[in-house]
C-alpha cells in the first residue's frame, strides 16, 4: 500500500486543496426532513439516530468529494448513540473511501500494551477474525494522545508501516485551556515542544518520498506563535489543523503550520462546513450544495496564502 504521508500530500496536490471537513453530525441540526424520514421508518430509536446521521454524511460527502482530499469523523457523535452509532461511523468511513477520499479517524486513542494494540489494530490494521486477519474499522489515520509516551505510539507506528496508514498525535490542541498543560514550561522549553521532539522522532523511520512522515501532529490553529516554533521542531510531520472557522482561527492564523512551499498541513473546518445552510439562512434541502459552497470558499481562502 501507498505509504500514507505521500498519499495524503498527493491527493492534497491533485486537489490543489489542503482541506479536511469534519463530519461531527449533531442531531438536531440536521435538516428535519431527514429525521422525519427515519423516524418515520425507526421511531425514535438510536437506530433512526444513526440512519439520519449517515444520510447526511453521505449527502456532505457527495457534494465535497471531488474537491475536498479528506474527511475526519469525530467518533464521540457517533458513539454515544451506542452500537448502531458505530454502524453508522464505520459506513461513513467505507462510504468516504469508495468515493475517494482518505479518511482520518478522530478516536484520540491510546493505551499500553495489548491494549494499544487492538486499538492500532482495530482502527488502522486488521484483527484476528477467528484466525483470519481481517479489516475491522480501516479508517486511513487516527488522531492519538501522547500522554503514555513510546510504549503507547509504538503500536500504531508498527500498523502504520505495515499498511500504508497514519496518525496525528496530539501536540498543541486549539482549546481554550491547552495552556493548563501543553503551555507549561519544562526548563527552558514548553511542554508541547517536548513532545513535538517525540514526534519526530517516532515518526523519523516513516518518511516518505514526499519529505513527509506517517506520524502527523495536530496543531490547534489559536495558537499561530506556538505553531512557529513547532514546524521548526517538526518539519517531516504534516500538520492536522483544527481551530479554523467555528473555533475561531483564519487563514493567516493557520499560515505558520505550513512550509513556505504551501505544503505539510491539511486544515479542519467541521460546523463552518457541514452546518452552512444554517448560517446561510438556506433551507435545509440545501445542506448539501452550501456546504460545497463553504469547503469552496474556504480552499480559496487557503490560496490566498501562498
Amino acid at each position: 500500500m501507498i505509504h500514507f504521508g505521500d498519499r495524503l500530500t498527493n491527493r492534497i496536490s491533485d486537489l490543489g486543496n489542503p482541506t479536511v471537513v469534519g463530519l461531527d453530525p449533531r442531531l438536531n441540526q440536521i435538516p428535519e426532513f431527514i429525521i422525519e424520514k427515519v423516524i418515520d421508518e425507526f421511531g425514535e430509536t438510536t437506530e433512526a439516530a444513526a440512519e439520519a446521521i449517515l444520510e447526511f454524511n453521505m449527502g456532505i460527502i457527495d457534494a465535497i468529494s471531488d474537491i475536498v482530499p479528506a474527511v475526519k469523523p469525530q467518533i464521540a457523535f457517533y458513539e454515544c448513540y451506542g452500537y448502531e452509532g458505530l454502524r453508522a461511523y464505520e459506513e461513513t468511513i467505507k462510504y468516504a473511501q469508495e468515493k475517494g477520499m482518505i479518511v482520518i479517524g478522530d478516536a484520540k486513542r491510546n493505551d499500553i500494551g495489548s491494549t494499544a494494540k487492538a486499538y492500532a489494530e482495530g482502527h488502522l490494521g486488521n484483527v484476528d477474525l477467528f484466525g483470519t486477519p481481517t479489516p475491522s474499522i480501516n479508517a486511513d489515520a487516527l488522531t492519538v494522545t501522547p500522554y503514555l509516551g513510546t510504549d503507547g505510539i509504538a503500536p500504531f507506528t508498527k500498523v502504520c508501516a505495515e499498511f500504508g496508514k497514519g496518525i496525528f498525535v496530539l501536540v498543541r490542541t486549539s482549546n481554550p485551556s491547552a495552556d493548563e498543560i501543553q503551555g507549561q514550561t519544562l526548563g527552558d522549553h514548553l511542554m508541547d515542544e517536548h513532545v513535538a521532539t517525540l514526534v519526530e522522532g517516532w515518526g523519523r523511520d516513516l518518511i516518505g518520498d514526499s519529505g513527509y512522515s506517517s506520524v502527523g501532529a495536530v496543531i490547534g490553529a489559536t495558537y499561530p506563535e506556538e505553531a512557529r516554533v513547532l514546524r521548526n521542531l517538526m518539519p517531516n510531520q504534516i500538520f492536522l489543523v483544527p481551530g479554523y472557522g467555528a473555533q475561531g482561527g483564519g487563514a493567516e492564523d493557520v499560515k505558520p503550520c505550513f512550509h513556505d512551499n504551501g505544503t505539510g498541513a491539511i486544515v479542519n473546518s467541521s460546523r463552518g462546513i457541514i452546518f452552512a445552510y444554517e448560517k446561510q439562512g438556506k433551507p435545509s434541502e440545501a445542506f448539501a450544495e452550501t456546504a460545497r459552497d463553504a469547503a469552496l470558499a474556504m480552499k480559496e481562502d487557503l490560496r490566498k496564502l501562498f
